[in-house]
Parts: structure tokens; C-alpha cells; sequence
């Protein structure tokens, strides 16, 4: 027997036309590729169930997320946007949208985004210190120091956000009109 007959599964005498055992339950064909039919359907029922589940909500953001982690924020913003379409108050998907707009500078988009998070629950302390950031980075300081404010007053542990109210002065009254 010769070594690439043992490695692919094959006996001495089988012909090229018999598939491997294990080449049968790991198809590699695309679906249109000229297959014997059991072979194709059985693939392309994979690559369906892959597509399918790659589009619901949870696989956009687990993409999204993947991609957060290489550091392409404005890639993560495509997906997680898809994600937030089907899933619109779904806190997850809210949060890492901002986080990938924030982090790729879209700094109005974030705090729309957080201030949509908000709606659905005002006690996030992790929402209220994102838009508190991102209205910093608009130039908008007095709301970002409320914000800052109530984030540490909902995590008072937080030496995060501690310090960025200590930085932006967060001592100081908000301006009277």
C-alpha cells in the first residue's frame, strides 16, 4: 500500500471514481459546481445553513465583534449596522455598534447610537460614560460632564470613569443660560 492510498482512506484496487469516507462527510464543492446529486445537495444545504446563520443578528454581531477585536472599526460598523436592522433595541448590538463608531471617529454616530441604548435602559453605566465621550469629541462638554456624572454615580468603583470626569473638570457647575 502506498502512502497516499493510507492517507486518503483508499485500499489497494479502489478505483479514482469511489470517494473517501471522510471526503463524504466534509464536502468541499460549492453549490452550481458539477457534483453527483447526493454529494451536492448535502453540500449546499451546508454552505445555506452557513449563509443563514452568518445573517441572523448574533452572527453579524459575533463578525462584528471579530472584527472590533482586529481593530477595523469602520468594517465592525457595516456588519453591526446589518445586526441593529434586525434586532433594533437589542442592547449587544447597540453597545458594539457605538463602540465601532466611536472608535472609528464617527463620533455624532456613537452618541446617537448611545444615547438609543440609553432609551432602553438609563442605567448602563457603560452607556452613559460612552456618550459622555463622545459628546467631548463633539465639543459638546457640558452635556458629556452630566453624562460622565451619572456614570459615576452608577458605578462609583469605576476608576474609568472617574477619571474622565476628573479629566474634562468635572468638578465645575454646568453653565447656567
Amino acid at each position: 500500500m502506498d502512502q497516499r492510498d493510507s492517507m486518503a482512506g483508499r485500499r489497494p484496487g479502489d478505483d479514482d471514481s469511489d470517494v473517501p469516507d471522510d471526503a463524504a462527510a466534509e464536502p468541499t464543492d460549492l453549490p452550481g459546481e458539477a457534483n453527483p446529486p447526493d454529494a451536492s445537495v448535502s453540500g449546499e444545504e451546508r454552505v445555506v445553513a452557513d449563509l443563514l446563520e452568518r445573517e441572523t443578528a448574533y452572527g453579524l454581531l459575533q463578525r462584528g465583534k471579530a472584527l472590533m477585536s482586529r481593530r477595523h472599526f469602520a468594517q465592525a460598523s457595516v456588519l453591526l449596522e446589518r445586526a441593529a436592522r434586525l434586532e433594533p433595541r437589542r442592547g449587544s448590538i447597540l453597545e458594539a455598534l457605538g463602540r465601532a463608531y466611536y472608535n472609528s471617529g464617527q463620533h455624532q454616530r456613537a452618541a446617537d447610537v448611545f444615547g438609543d441604548l440609553l432609551g432602553i435602559d438609563p442605567a448602563l453605566p457603560y452607556a452613559q460614560f460612552a456618550l459622555g465621550q463622545s459628546l467631548k469629541h463633539l465639543g459638546r462638554p457640558d452635556e458629556a460632564r452630566t453624562h460622565l456624572r451619572l456614570a459615576v454615580a452608577l458605578a462609583p468603583g469605576s476608576r474609568l470613569y472617574r477619571d474622565a470626569l476628573a479629566r474634562l473638570g468635572g468638578n465645575r457647575p454646568p453653565a447656567v443660560l
